[in-house]
């Protein structure tokens, strides 16, 4: 039985080919070797949060009951998350555009991927899978000042739209817009998925790429070849990433706070323009994320209409 495998998923498949961005979770479909992948993953995984972790992230898996014994049901934890911040999981069928994703932020939904790694491919997978997102997300969405930053953050994608929606010229437009992705999805990136943070014992991860990689999670706390510096927003707007190997650059921050006051700041500074010419690199933007937008910001238009 195939399960619901990474990239060997005709059930998926098919919903992609609808074009149908939210789906249910076919529980029933997962295979044995799906419950024994995340057991694998999960088991190898605990002891290094119990070290590496930020403690709102242990409190988290704590209180949404996650344990090694089987994948988990979407249902299930939403009972558990939704009353602690509001937040609750969305099933999705894989990559969904820009804006639709971020505004799912402000809505206080979390899409999540259902689909779970091959058991032979358990160190590394570029797509996300359902233990990124759950194992590694999903915990700190019950900490409140974390939730409410990820809303605040989630807010900036509606802003980019409406401040776009009174440029004139197209291209003008697009690229301004493509600048603000692009800061957005950089302070993502280095904050959100791959985030430190300093505490009275020293720093420790909240970031979900690093707390559902096995490997990357101690590199990222101990290796002397990893450049962690306090988080400035120049910064990070301004600094391309890769995505296939351990990350050499990282940013910490000092509380969740802090964190919520960067996302201020960086809603400032996109009112300002600060955020319409930010340097070139990785990540492009993608036509499909372009047009999120832009169709959120015709609605936006046609609303006020």
């Amino acid at each position: 039985m195939a399960g619901l495998t990474t990239t060997e998923c005709p059930w998926i498949e098919e919903a992609q080919l609808r074009g149908q961005l939210f789906i249910d979770q076919p529980y029933h479909l997962y295979s044995e070797e799906n419950h024994e992948t995340w057991r694998r993953l999960y088991q190898r995984i605990r002891p290094l949060w119990e070290r590496y972790a930020n403690e709102a992230f242990l409190r988290g898996v704590d209180a949404l009951g996650l344990h090694a014994g089987r994948i988990p049901k979407l249902e299930e934890v939403n009972c558990l998350l939704e009353p602690l911040t509001g937040f609750r999981l969305r099933a999705v069928s894989g990559y969904i555009p820009a804006y639709i994703f971020f505004d799912c932020l402000r809505r206080r939904e979390f899409p999540t991927t259902i689909t779970i790694r091959r058991i032979d491919r358990l160190d590394y997978l570029p797509e996300p899978d359902i233990f990124h997102d759950l194992a590694g997300h999903v915990p700190m969405h019950t900490d409140p000042a974390f939730a409410e930053t990820l809303v605040r953050f989630g807010q900036c994608a509606q802003q980019a739209a409406q401040l776009v929606s009174t440029i004139g010229d197209s291209e003008d437009r697009n690229a301004r817009l493509r600048s603000m992705i692009q800061a957005m999805a950089r302070f993502f990136w280095f904050t959100i998925e791959f985030g430190l943070m300093r505490d009275s014992s020293g720093v420790k991860a909240y970031g979900s790429g690093l707390l559902s990689s096995f490997g990357e999670l101690r590199h990222a706390i101990e290796s002397s070849r990893v450049q962690r510096f306090p988080l400035q927003l120049e910064w990070v707007i301004n600094q391309s990433f890769e995505i296939h190997h351990f990350q050499p650059l990282l940013f910490v921050v000092d509380s969740f706070e802090h964190l919520y006051s960067l996302v201020e700041q960086f809603a400032h500074w996109m009112r300002e323009g600060r955020l319409d010419n930010v340097a070139p690199g990785e990540p492009q933007i993608t036509d499909r994320d372009l047009e999120s937008f832009l169709k959120a910001e015709l609605g936006q238009r046609e609303l006020v209409a």
